[in-house]
């Protein structure tokens, strides 16, 4: 397929009630384009994603408490650790930000493709002109289909 040929849409995902994990898989899927039988591993195959109530993801366990994220300062010994239960308090669209870009693979089109992802703590968000453009095309496409 040439890039022309690629169609992206927008999907609307809500994370209220959903385990952290299993989210960030499918978003990730939709991200790299495995959901379309098009999928080529080599080209940016995926659509862009918008995740809303991020701050309502579900975690199982002693996670708030255990699960640690780590950054570094660039100076020496400037190590620092945040849990889980801080970083959803302070900026819950960072953890699924985070989970999904460790679901995505380590190379140059990954990086161009987390681009694609939108992360909102609350239900509400600033993409939906893009969301509703998408929907006529999936519409239009489909009454031309079923024309032929």
């Amino acid at each position: 397929m040439k890039a022309g040929e690629i169609d992206k849409r927008w999907h609307v995902v809500n994370a209220e009630g959903e385990t952290l994990g299993r989210l960030a898989a499918r978003v990730a899927g939709l991200l790299m384009g495995k959901h379309k039988p098009t999928y080529s591993p080599h080209l940016d195959m995926g659509d862009f994603v918008v995740v809303v109530n991020a701050e309502k993801v579900r975690v199982t366990g002693n996670k708030m408490q255990d699960k640690k994220y780590y950054r570094h300062t660039g100076y020496m010994g400037g190590l620092k650790t945040t849990t889980l239960g801080t970083m959803m308090q302070r900026s819950p669209g960072r953890v699924i930000e985070a989970a999904v870009r460790g679901m995505l693979p380590r190379n140059r089109l990954s990086r161009h493709v987390y681009r694609h992802l939108k992360v909102y703590a609350g239900p509400d968000h600033p993409h939906a002109a893009q969301i509703n453009a998408s929907r006529k095309r999936e519409a239009a496409a489909a009454a031309s289909s079923s024309e032929k």
